[in-house]
Protein backbone atom coordinates (compact mmCIF):
# COMPACT_ATOMS: atom_id res chain seq x y z
CA UNK A 1 0.00 0.00 0.00
CA UNK A 2 1.32 3.35 -0.99
CA UNK A 3 1.11 6.52 0.16
CA UNK A 4 -0.84 7.45 -2.95
CA UNK A 5 -3.11 4.93 -2.94
CA UNK A 6 -3.71 4.55 1.41
CA UNK A 7 -4.89 8.62 0.43
CA UNK A 8 -7.24 7.84 -2.46
CA UNK A 9 -8.76 5.29 -0.29
CA UNK A 10 -9.01 7.32 2.36
CA UNK A 11 -10.72 10.03 0.58
CA UNK A 12 -12.82 7.89 -0.71
CA UNK A 13 -13.91 6.50 2.48
CA UNK A 14 -14.73 9.85 4.15
CA UNK A 15 -16.54 10.70 0.83
CA UNK A 16 -19.14 7.76 0.88
CA UNK A 17 -19.65 8.83 4.89
CA UNK A 18 -20.48 12.70 4.14
CA UNK A 19 -17.79 13.54 6.22
CA UNK A 20 -16.30 17.35 5.73
CA UNK A 21 -13.68 18.39 3.68
CA UNK A 22 -12.34 14.35 2.74
CA UNK A 23 -9.46 15.40 0.97
CA UNK A 24 -8.14 17.36 3.77
CA UNK A 25 -8.82 14.98 6.61
CA UNK A 26 -7.66 12.43 4.91
CA UNK A 27 -4.25 13.82 4.48
CA UNK A 28 -3.96 15.31 7.97
CA UNK A 29 -4.96 11.46 9.42
CA UNK A 30 -2.41 9.84 6.87
CA UNK A 31 0.39 12.14 7.79
CA UNK A 32 -0.09 11.88 11.39
CA UNK A 33 -0.19 8.00 11.36
CA UNK A 34 3.06 8.61 9.07
CA UNK A 35 4.25 10.87 12.19
CA UNK A 36 4.95 13.82 8.97
CA UNK A 37 3.97 16.71 7.62
CA UNK A 38 1.50 16.96 5.22
CA UNK A 39 3.44 17.96 2.15
CA UNK A 40 5.65 14.59 2.96
CA UNK A 41 2.68 12.81 1.14
CA UNK A 42 2.76 14.90 -2.10
CA UNK A 43 6.48 14.51 -2.25
CA UNK A 44 6.65 10.70 -1.56
CA UNK A 45 3.81 9.39 -3.19
CA UNK A 46 5.26 6.06 -4.25
CA UNK A 47 6.73 5.24 -0.24
CA UNK A 48 4.99 1.89 0.96
CA UNK A 49 3.00 2.17 4.61
CA UNK A 50 4.70 0.06 7.23
CA UNK A 51 2.41 -2.44 8.64
CA UNK A 52 2.25 -0.53 11.44
CA UNK A 53 1.47 2.59 9.96
CA UNK A 54 -1.32 1.60 7.78
CA UNK A 55 -3.00 0.24 10.90
CA UNK A 56 -2.66 3.54 12.45
CA UNK A 57 -4.07 4.99 9.66
CA UNK A 58 -6.83 2.71 9.53
CA UNK A 59 -7.59 3.12 13.02
CA UNK A 60 -7.60 7.01 12.64
CA UNK A 61 -10.16 6.54 10.00
CA UNK A 62 -12.34 4.42 11.68
CA UNK A 63 -12.68 6.77 14.37
CA UNK A 64 -13.59 9.83 12.19
CA UNK A 65 -16.45 8.02 10.44
CA UNK A 66 -17.99 7.45 14.05
CA UNK A 67 -17.62 11.28 14.22
CA UNK A 68 -14.66 11.32 16.37
CA UNK A 69 -13.06 15.11 15.65
CA UNK A 70 -9.62 14.94 13.69
CA UNK A 71 -8.07 17.48 16.60
CA UNK A 72 -9.02 14.45 19.14
CA UNK A 73 -7.77 11.59 16.56
CA UNK A 74 -4.43 14.21 16.07
CA UNK A 75 -4.60 15.42 19.15
CA UNK A 76 -3.54 18.88 18.26
CA UNK A 77 -4.67 22.28 17.26
CA UNK A 78 -3.12 25.44 16.24
CA UNK A 79 -4.27 28.74 17.77
CA UNK A 80 -2.70 32.07 17.49
CA UNK A 81 0.18 29.95 15.79
CA UNK A 82 0.73 27.74 18.62
CA UNK A 83 -0.17 24.20 18.35
CA UNK A 84 -2.13 23.31 21.43
CA UNK A 85 -2.55 19.64 22.47
CA UNK A 86 -6.26 19.02 22.92
CA UNK A 87 -8.30 16.12 24.10
CA UNK A 88 -12.34 15.05 25.04
CA UNK A 89 -11.95 16.84 27.99
CA UNK A 90 -11.79 20.43 26.43
CA UNK A 91 -13.04 22.29 24.03
CA UNK A 92 -11.31 22.32 20.71
CA UNK A 93 -9.77 26.21 20.15
CA UNK A 94 -11.98 27.70 17.57
CA UNK A 95 -10.51 30.34 15.23
CA UNK A 96 -13.05 32.64 16.08
CA UNK A 97 -11.65 32.96 19.77
CA UNK A 98 -8.68 34.45 18.10
CA UNK A 99 -10.53 37.94 17.94
CA UNK A 100 -10.51 37.46 22.16
CA UNK A 101 -6.83 37.65 22.19
CA UNK A 102 -6.49 40.61 19.50
CA UNK A 103 -9.46 42.43 21.51
CA UNK A 104 -7.27 42.14 24.53
CA UNK A 105 -4.28 43.09 23.29
CA UNK A 106 -5.92 46.47 21.85
CA UNK A 107 -7.84 47.14 24.85
CA UNK A 108 -5.17 46.89 28.18
CA UNK A 109 -1.84 45.13 26.76
CA UNK A 110 0.24 48.33 27.91
CA UNK A 111 -0.96 48.52 31.19
CA UNK A 112 -2.43 45.08 32.06
CA UNK A 113 -0.45 42.98 35.04
CA UNK A 114 -2.65 40.19 36.45
CA UNK A 115 -4.55 38.33 34.06
CA UNK A 116 -7.63 35.33 34.36
CA UNK A 117 -8.69 33.03 32.16
CA UNK A 118 -12.11 31.69 33.29
CA UNK A 119 -12.88 28.24 31.78
CA UNK A 120 -9.48 27.69 30.52
CA UNK A 121 -10.11 24.53 28.71
CA UNK A 122 -6.96 23.81 26.83
CA UNK A 123 -5.32 26.94 28.20
CA UNK A 124 -5.68 28.49 24.41
CA UNK A 125 -6.23 31.95 25.78
CA UNK A 126 -4.32 31.92 29.28
CA UNK A 127 -0.90 30.42 27.49
CA UNK A 128 -1.56 33.14 24.18
CA UNK A 129 -1.94 36.27 26.77
CA UNK A 130 0.91 35.05 28.54
CA UNK A 131 3.58 34.48 25.69
CA UNK A 132 1.72 37.86 24.26
CA UNK A 133 2.26 40.45 27.07
CA UNK A 134 4.48 38.72 29.40
CA UNK A 135 1.41 39.39 32.17
CA UNK A 136 1.56 37.35 35.20
CA UNK A 137 -1.38 34.78 34.35
CA UNK A 138 -4.26 32.75 36.05
CA UNK A 139 -6.39 30.41 34.88
CA UNK A 140 -9.59 28.31 35.98
CA UNK A 141 -11.87 25.20 35.09
CA UNK A 142 -14.49 23.46 36.95
CA UNK A 143 -12.81 20.51 35.49
CA UNK A 144 -9.94 18.82 36.50
CA UNK A 145 -8.52 16.63 33.88
CA UNK A 146 -9.24 20.39 31.53
CA UNK A 147 -7.03 22.09 34.22
CA UNK A 148 -4.42 19.26 33.46
CA UNK A 149 -4.46 19.55 30.26
CA UNK A 150 -4.51 23.63 30.20
CA UNK A 151 -1.02 23.32 32.51
CA UNK A 152 0.49 20.55 30.13
CA UNK A 153 0.11 22.97 27.27
CA UNK A 154 1.72 25.96 29.46
CA UNK A 155 4.57 23.59 29.85
CA UNK A 156 4.91 22.49 26.29
CA UNK A 157 4.75 26.15 24.96
CA UNK A 158 6.63 28.01 27.47
CA UNK A 159 4.34 29.56 29.80
CA UNK A 160 3.69 30.40 33.21
CA UNK A 161 0.59 30.13 34.00
CA UNK A 162 -1.24 28.99 37.09
CA UNK A 163 -3.73 26.15 37.05
CA UNK A 164 -6.95 26.18 39.23
CA UNK A 165 -9.12 24.12 39.42
CA UNK A 166 -12.70 26.00 40.76
CA UNK A 167 -15.80 26.61 39.55
CA UNK A 168 -15.49 30.20 37.79
CA UNK A 169 -13.61 32.35 39.53
CA UNK A 170 -14.49 31.36 43.41
CA UNK A 171 -10.80 30.66 44.56
CA UNK A 172 -9.10 33.56 42.96
CA UNK A 173 -8.53 36.45 45.53
CA UNK A 174 -10.70 40.35 45.92
CA UNK A 175 -9.19 42.82 43.58
CA UNK A 176 -6.26 41.12 42.22
CA UNK A 177 -7.05 41.07 38.75
CA UNK A 178 -6.23 43.57 35.78
CA UNK A 179 -7.95 41.53 33.16
CA UNK A 180 -10.62 38.91 32.97
CA UNK A 181 -11.19 36.92 29.39
CA UNK A 182 -13.32 33.87 28.93
CA UNK A 183 -14.86 32.31 26.25
CA UNK A 184 -18.36 31.16 28.21
CA UNK A 185 -20.63 28.20 27.40
CA UNK A 186 -23.25 30.02 25.80
CA UNK A 187 -25.21 27.16 23.58
CA UNK A 188 -28.85 26.41 24.70
CA UNK A 189 -29.67 23.16 25.74
CA UNK A 190 -32.52 23.73 23.27
CA UNK A 191 -30.12 23.31 20.72
CA UNK A 192 -28.27 20.86 21.58
CA UNK A 193 -30.04 17.88 18.83
CA UNK A 194 -29.19 20.16 16.59
CA UNK A 195 -25.35 20.59 17.06
CA UNK A 196 -22.95 18.41 14.54
CA UNK A 197 -22.84 15.12 15.68
CA UNK A 198 -18.79 15.86 16.30
CA UNK A 199 -19.46 18.73 18.56
CA UNK A 200 -22.41 16.88 20.56
CA UNK A 201 -21.40 13.88 21.18
CA UNK A 202 -17.73 14.33 21.52
CA UNK A 203 -16.77 17.76 23.21
CA UNK A 204 -17.32 18.19 27.09
CA UNK A 205 -20.88 19.46 27.87
CA UNK A 206 -19.77 21.37 30.38
CA UNK A 207 -17.98 23.88 28.19
CA UNK A 208 -20.46 23.56 25.83
CA UNK A 209 -23.74 24.53 27.24
CA UNK A 210 -24.85 27.53 29.33
CA UNK A 211 -28.22 26.53 30.59
CA UNK A 212 -31.88 26.45 28.97
CA UNK A 213 -31.24 30.37 27.43
CA UNK A 214 -27.24 30.50 26.94
CA UNK A 215 -26.82 33.20 29.18
CA UNK A 216 -26.50 31.46 32.58
CA UNK A 217 -22.69 31.22 32.74
CA UNK A 218 -22.63 35.21 31.03
CA UNK A 219 -24.81 36.06 34.01
CA UNK A 220 -23.32 34.19 36.51
CA UNK A 221 -19.31 35.86 35.35
CA UNK A 222 -20.68 39.73 35.05
CA UNK A 223 -21.82 38.96 38.87
CA UNK A 224 -18.38 37.94 40.10
CA UNK A 225 -15.97 39.67 38.07
CA UNK A 226 -16.48 43.27 39.63
CA UNK A 227 -14.87 40.97 42.90
CA UNK A 228 -11.94 40.19 41.28
CA UNK A 229 -11.31 42.95 39.10
CA UNK A 230 -9.34 45.70 40.36
CA UNK A 231 -10.86 49.61 39.82
CA UNK A 232 -10.73 50.14 35.98
CA UNK A 233 -10.03 46.17 35.15
CA UNK A 234 -11.43 44.72 31.96
CA UNK A 235 -13.83 41.81 31.20
CA UNK A 236 -13.85 40.38 27.83
CA UNK A 237 -15.60 37.56 26.50
CA UNK A 238 -16.69 35.74 23.72
CA UNK A 239 -20.24 35.88 22.19
CA UNK A 240 -22.27 33.12 21.11
CA UNK A 241 -24.57 33.82 17.72
CA UNK A 242 -27.10 36.25 18.83
CA UNK A 243 -26.04 36.86 22.49
CA UNK A 244 -24.89 40.47 21.77
CA UNK A 245 -27.72 42.26 23.15
CA UNK A 246 -28.41 40.07 26.27
CA UNK A 247 -25.14 40.00 26.86
CA UNK A 248 -24.83 44.08 26.96
CA UNK A 249 -27.65 44.42 28.84
CA UNK A 250 -25.86 42.61 31.35
CA UNK A 251 -22.91 44.86 31.14
CA UNK A 252 -25.25 47.82 31.59
CA UNK A 253 -23.80 49.81 34.63
CA UNK A 254 -19.92 49.07 33.53
CA UNK A 255 -17.81 51.66 31.08
CA UNK A 256 -15.86 51.78 28.18
CA UNK A 257 -18.67 48.98 26.77
CA UNK A 258 -17.40 47.74 23.31
CA UNK A 259 -18.44 45.25 20.67
CA UNK A 260 -16.00 43.84 18.37
CA UNK A 261 -16.96 41.81 15.47
CA UNK A 262 -15.87 39.26 13.51
CA UNK A 263 -14.03 39.12 9.84
CA UNK A 264 -17.77 38.15 8.61
CA UNK A 265 -19.24 41.13 10.63
CA UNK A 266 -20.88 39.05 13.32
CA UNK A 267 -20.54 40.47 17.06
CA UNK A 268 -17.82 38.23 18.18
CA UNK A 269 -16.49 39.57 21.09
CA UNK A 270 -17.61 41.80 24.30
CA UNK A 271 -15.78 44.06 26.48
CA UNK A 272 -16.07 46.51 29.09
CA UNK A 273 -14.70 48.07 32.33
CA UNK A 274 -15.76 47.89 35.77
Amino acid sequence: MTVHTALVQGVSLLEDAAIAVPRLTAEVLLAHALGRERVYLYAHPERELSEVEWLHYGRYLHERLQGKPTQYITRKQEFYGRDFRVSPAVLIPRPETEHVVETALRCCAAFVARILDVGTGSGALAITLQLETAAETWATDISPAAAAVAAENARRLGACIHVVACDLMDAIAPASMDLIVCNPPYVPLSQRDGLQREVRDWEPHVALFGGETGFEIYRRIVAAAPRVLRPGGWLIMELGFGACDTVAALLGRWQDLRIDPDLAGIPRVIAARS
